[in-house]
C-alpha cells in the first residue's frame, strides 16, 4: 500500500511505503531513484502485524522507480504501484507517482 499526502504548499509530499513480505524477512530497505538506489539509506520499520512501512518525502510532479531489498539480496515490488517500468536486469521496477 502506498499512501500520499501533500503540503498545504504541494511543494512536498510524505509518501508512506507498506509492505507485506510473503515469506520470513529479517530485513527490508526501500531503494529507488530517490535515494540512487541505495541499500542502507532507507530501512524499514516492522508493525507490529508483520507489515513493514516507511515514510519519506517526495517531490510532487515526478514519478520515481523503486523497490524493495528483502534481507539485502532478494528484491520485490509493490502490488500497489502507480505502475511498472521494465529495468536493464530483465525484470520490472515499480513506479510511484507523486
Amino acid at each position: 500500500m502506498i499512501k500520499k499526502v501533500y503540503s498545504k504548499s504541494r511543494r512536498s509530499c510524505q509518501v508512506t511505503f507498506t509492505f507485506v513480505p510473503q515469506a520470513e524477512v529479517q530485513t527490508a530497505h526501500l531503494c529507488g531513484e530517490f535515494n540512487d538506489w541505495d541499500k542502507a539509506t532507507h530501512p524499514m520499520k516492522r508493525r507490529k502485524d508483520g507489515s513493514l512501512t516507511i515514510t519519506i518525502s517526495l517531490q510532487p510532479g515526478r514519478h520515481y522507480r523503486f523497490r524493495y531489498l528483502l534481507d539485502g539480496e532478494r528484491w520485490e515490488n509493490d502490488e500497489a504501484a502507480d505502475g511498472y517500468v521494465s529495468n536493464a536486469f530483465g525484470s520490472d521496477d515499480s513506479v510511484v507517482d507523486v
